[in-house]
């Protein structure tokens, strides 16, 4: 049964436990914040072009990608600091992110505007890929709208949901962060993958976006369990807590499609306890 851990946020994403707290992304109040395990707020920064994806550099500095401006920031003692340009790679919004433990960075990029206009035709875009130094190149391009991101327990495998192509896509990743052998790790049949996470079995769960559910699916497709968030958009997950068994899930009402854009958006961050730890 999911605990609600807060209410009234304004649209909670990217999702990561970082020593001992929650930290995520709210793209109404363009803050990111910290939560602790008795559900108390703490702003880390305000980040006018709208935060996103999080993750942590090699010495432990906060990192935040900052959709509208396409860009990767670093977050100090209230200031924000540029690590990478993506405006180059990025025709439209950057949005989620991994970091690994060395520094090296995965950033998923939007195939449109925030709510301002149709999906295109084909809506492809690419997969970033940003070194420690914070040089920019194309780690895997003409994704289906790549979102979340996680990297499994054998730090070789790279798993991206692809929102648009309804599928979890894998690759090998090299040393330097490349990557290769782009293969399909889960089709999700009619689930619009949003945020994910791994566990450490290799298992990922998956915040099945308008399915108003969160999957727990294995490589070939088979669902080992699944969380209803009834009358809710399954944002995104994440384990963390003090033995990594606790999975946290970030939800939004589902209520008109301008809500976010006049700023009347409602987001809660849920947790269950769950067997399989997250992945190391």
């Amino acid at each position: 049964m999911l605990t609600t851990l807060v209410d009234g946020l304004g649209f909670a994403e990217g999702l990561r436990w970082h020593d001992g707290k929650l930290w995520f992304s709210d793209f109404v109040t363009r803050r990111v914040q910290t939560l602790d395990l008795g559900g108390t707020l703490t702003e880390v920064g305000f980040v006018p072009g709208v935060p996103s994806g999080l993750g942590f550099a090699s010495d432990g500095t906060p990192l935040v990608v900052s959709m509208l401006d396409r860009r990767l920031l670093a977050i100090g003692d209230g200031t924000l600091s540029v690590v990478a340009d993506l405006r180059g790679l990025a025709t439209f919004p950057a949005n989620d992110m991994l970091v690994r433990p060395d520094g090296q960075a995965w950033i998923s990029t939007m195939t449109h505007e925030l709510w301002y206009e149709p999906l295109p035709a084909r809506p492809l875009a690419p997969l970033l890929g940003v070194s420690p130094s914070g040089q920019v190149r194309v780690a895997a391009p003409d994704m289906a709208m790549a979102n979340g991101i996680a990297l499994l327990p054998d730090g070789k495998t790279l798993v991206v949901a692809e929102t648009h192509g309804r599928r979890l896509t894998a690759f090998d990743v090299a040393g330097d962060g490349t990557l290769r052998g782009r293969r399909l790790f889960a089709d999700l049949g009619d689930i619009h993958p949003d945020g994910i996470c791994a566990d450490a079995n290799g298992d990922i769960w998956v915040g099945g976006l308008y399915a108003e559910s969160f999957f727990h699916v294995r490589e070939g497709g088979e669902v080992l369990d699944r969380i209803a968030v009834p009358g809710c958009w399954a944002v995104t997950c994440v384990l963390g807590g003090s033995d990594g068994r606790r999975l946290f899930c970030a939800v939004k009402p589902v209520t008109t499609p301008t809500d976010m854009r006049t700023g009347h958006s409602r987001s809660l961050i849920h947790w269950v306890d769950v067997a399989v730890p997250a992945a190391a």
